[in-house]
């Protein structure tokens, strides 16, 4: 069997420079002439390491060079074909009506359960019906929540149609999936998930609907005792996530240097966190307890890598980093309810005193996140080593003054309805938060409201001040202020 899957390889090594590669012929010249069902297994289990696409009419080619473009417009909803999935299992775990009496209040409760844990800051134990109620309420979210952090490696052109992928602590599949339906029908994925809680029996059916492009492992030890450097072939990973787990590990920059040290020298490591303050913040020190720091080099590297902030947060101004609280979360328009989740949310009894209509819907799509590469790239590549612009940490000596400065627009507006749009922005130098203050749109400044997070500004003529409430700058948009926006 060993010679006859080595005689497959060679000819498919040979045939993927001349022609597509079909099962059907390779047969005939192999000893014994095996089935071409065969054939077309063993040339899908070694279609990664020979860098070959399987078409719809089952011949293999080669994975094309292009990078990924990005995806073009929102994220609208949850595909179809993984919500049924997930409703299917939940048929079979807990029977037809798993969304009424019984087994529906357990998994109201559940979710209510974990929520709250989540909301105190205690840890959740993920056994089958955490893990259920953990699909029901956030897996359309973090399906699309990762979509939009590819876009930064996506529109620099860093992201390959050929991708060995490493998910650390995949959970039920969000980031998974949402990474899958980002590529396009011509990549292949060799991703290996980390997950060792009843979360990878969720995981391992959704995984079977991302097309025949997709070649999944789960790895069910602990993160902690597996050796990152050494799954799979032992070839570095293109990319490394680590989505809404990175809080509930012991040493998350442990665990986070393992993976940048299993990165390729032009990888990328991906964090993600839920938006709100506590798990945001903390990614954001990690983030900057890890720049700067070295890891041991690659194969084909002898040298060490140095770990740079990539975005969507910057760096300014050469030798500077920040050193503010660092709650930055980036929020896209919401998705269209699941059916499940409305199954579930409506079947609640109306004696249930706990319960408002739509509690058990979330379709909100707000997030932190963190790209670090060791590279030295950046997605915003300027230099502000000038005096033409003020610099965010000697803001101090700027208040009730006008200056000149460059930032990231680094939140949607912050404000309610009836205020002025207010928007935290940062040069990558400030020791204290500093907040964009609309008081008066115009034309000139409108780029303001029309930026993108985590895209570049220049503001002409901002109005420095202090806020005692909040212990933070507030720099005044008016209308005499100027705002442009770099490409």
């Amino acid at each position: 069997m060993t010679d006859q899957r080595e005689a497959i390889r060679s000819n498919a090594k040979y045939l993927r420079n001349v022609r597509p590669i079909d099962p059907e012929e390779i047969c005939d010249y192999v000893e014994g002439s095996p089935h071409p069902a065969v054939v077309r297994q063993h040339l899908r289990e070694d279609a990664v390491s020979l860098g070959l696409l399987e078409r719809e009419d089952g011949t293999f080619v080669p994975v094309g060079d292009e990078p990924v473009s990005p995806r073009r417009g929102p994220v609208e909803r949850f595909p179809d074909r993984y919500g049924e999935r997930l409703e299917n299992l939940l048929v079979d775990r807990y029977g037809v009506d798993w969304h009424r009496d019984g087994t529906g209040q357990l998994l109201r409760s559940t979710i209510r359960r974990f929520k709250s844990r989540y909301l105190e800051g205690r840890p959740v134990e993920y056994d089958d019906d955490v893990a259920a109620g953990y699909a029901i309420y956030h897996l359309p979210g973090y399906y699309a929540a990762v979509q939009y952090a590819l876009d930064d490696l996506a529109e620099r052109g860093l992201l390959g149609r050929e991708l060995r992928v490493l998910d650390i602590g995949a959970g039920v599949g969000g980031p998974a999936l949402g990474l899958c339906d980002y590529l396009p029908d011509d990549a292949v994925v060799d991703y290996h998930a980390i997950e060792p809680s009843a979360a990878a029996d969720v995981l391992e059916p959704l995984l079977e609907e991302t097309g025949r492009n997709v070649h999944p492992t789960i790895h069910r030890d602990p993160v902690e005792d597996v050796a990152l450097e050494s799954i799979g072939d032992g070839e570095g990973f293109d990319l490394v996530l680590a989505c809404n787990v990175l809080s509930e590990l012991a040493d998350a920059e442990a665990i986070a240097r393992s993976a940048l040290e299993a990165l390729e020298s032009d990888g990328t490591f991906l964090g993600m966190a839920p938006a709100d303050r506590n798990t945001s913040i903390e990614l954001r020190d990690l983030e900057r307890d890890l720049e700067g720091t070295t890891v041991a080099a690659d194969a084909d590297d002898s040298s060490a890598r140095e770990v740079t902030v990539y975005g969507p947060t910057v760096r300014l101004w050469p030798g500077a980093t920040p050193t503010d609280r660092g709650w930055s979360f980036d929020a896209r328009p919401d998705l269209a309810v699941p059916s499940f989740q409305r199954r579930l949310d409506e079947a609640t009894p109306e004696d249930d005193a706990d319960h408002a209509p739509g509690e058990f819907v979330n379709v909100d799509v707000q997030f932190s996140y963190s790209l670090l590469r060791l590279d030295g790239r950046r997605r915003i590549e300027i230099d502000l080593a000038t005096s033409d612009w003020a610099k965010m940490a000697e803001s101090e000596r700027h208040v009730t003054n006008r200056v000149d400065l460059a930032a990231a627009k680094l939140s949607r507006s912050l404000s309610g309805e009836d205020s002025n749009p207010l928007f935290k922005i940062s040069d990558g130098s400030e020791a204290v938060d500093h907040y964009a203050v609309l008081t008066r749109e115009s034309s000139l400044n409108r780029p303001l409201l029309e930026a993108d997070y985590g895209e570049v500004l220049t503001f002409e003529g901002i109005l420095v001040l202090w806020n005692d409430d909040e212990e933070a700058y507030n720099l005044v948009v008016d209308e005499e202020t100027i705002v442009d926006r770099i490409g």
